[in-house]
């Protein structure tokens, strides 16, 4: 886990689920402690199709 990254980038309390999604992604990228959960990666994968 990368403490510094979570201490820097703490999650919004009250998150909108844009603001959710990108975090999500940063995490992935830069930490990856853990995946991306399945509710975020439906609304990602929804959010493709649309293009």
């Amino acid at each position: 886990m990368n403490r510094e990254w979570h201490r820097a980038h703490k999650i919004p309390e009250k998150a909108t689920l844009e603001e959710r999604i990108k975090w999500h992604v940063a995490h992935a990228k830069k930490c990856g402690c853990r995946p991306i959960p399945f509710k975020i990666q439906g609304e990602m994968k929804k959010r493709q199709g649309r293009g």
